[in-house]
């Protein structure tokens, strides 16, 4: 495969600085309980342009306020159709990243497949090929993409892996740097069990990968201290990312219960 160029800077900023990464990828399906948590009740629109169009302008005003800014927030992860708009007269991801200094990524995954073998699978992306030279022409560094591990099986966790690399060599293909997430569900009943078998199949399929092939990984806080050490001093690793909005919300519900 060939070596990868990547724009240095946002290479070196997604390696090095720490902070935090915005998700501001909620898509078709999840919209609407986004726009309803700012305040915008269904029915403020009459139909998906308008609904798409009202949290364009949700997320410009997160990405344009002063708080907003790369020394804490060192990337953002984007939706395809939020990639497609503009931020004051920038394309968006110019816009986060020549003003904000914030590193764009885009969301390529086409949701979740049925569980099967205590996982869920990416959804076929049968026009991924397409995505991901769009995301090149308009300046998007990485993509993200999500799978869900609900049990502690072998054969579900290591088919997930199959997936989620074999994917991540069509991201690496097209120029661009792939976040692994093969998420833990907090409520898994033997959650430390299943985060052995991941852990195995990660490093697995990392010594694999070629000199010039990096990916990050995004994943659940584990039920062990520094687990995933191996991982984040793994050379191919460009950095670990920790998956926090599901674990708060488990505590929330744990903490009703």
């Amino acid at each position: 495969m060939k070596t990868i160029d990547f724009n240095q800077q946002q290479f070196d900023k997604m390696k090095t600085h720490p902070g935090f990464i915005a998700a501001l990828d909620q898509s078709g399906g999840s919209t609407p309980a986004a726009l309803r948590l700012y305040g915008i009740k269904k029915g403020a629109w009459s139909d998906e342009d308008e609904m798409f169009a009202l949290v364009h302008e949700m997320r410009t005003r997160v990405i344009t306020s002063p708080s907003f800014t790369g020394e804490r927030i060192i990337a953002a992860i984007l939706f395809e159709n939020t990639m497609d708009r503009d931020i004051e007269g920038q394309p968006t991801a110019d816009y986060l990243w020549n003003v904000k200094k914030v590193v764009p990524f885009l969301k390529v995954d086409q949701g979740l497949a049925t569980e099967k073998d205590g996982v869920q699978l990416m959804r076929p992306m049968p026009a991924l090929a397409a995505l991901l030279a769009k995301a090149k022409a308009k300046h998007i560094f990485g993509t993200k993409m999500r799978s869900v591990i609900q049990q502690a099986n072998a054969a579900g966790i290591s088919s997930i892996m199959d997936q989620q690399f074999e994917v991540a060599g069509q991201i690496l293909a097209a120029g661009l740097l792939p976040i692994v997430e093969p998420e833990v569900d907090i409520h898994c009943p033997e959650k430390a069990r299943a985060e052995e078998l991941l852990r195995t199949a990660i490093l697995e399929k990392l010594d694999k990968l070629t000199a010039s092939q990096f990916v990050m990984l995004k994943l659940t806080l584990p039920e062990q201290d520094d687990f995933y050490s191996d991982l984040l001093r793994h050379p191919r690793v460009v950095r670990v990312v920790a998956l926090f909005r599901r674990l708060f919300a488990g505590r929330r519900r744990r903490s009703a219960a």
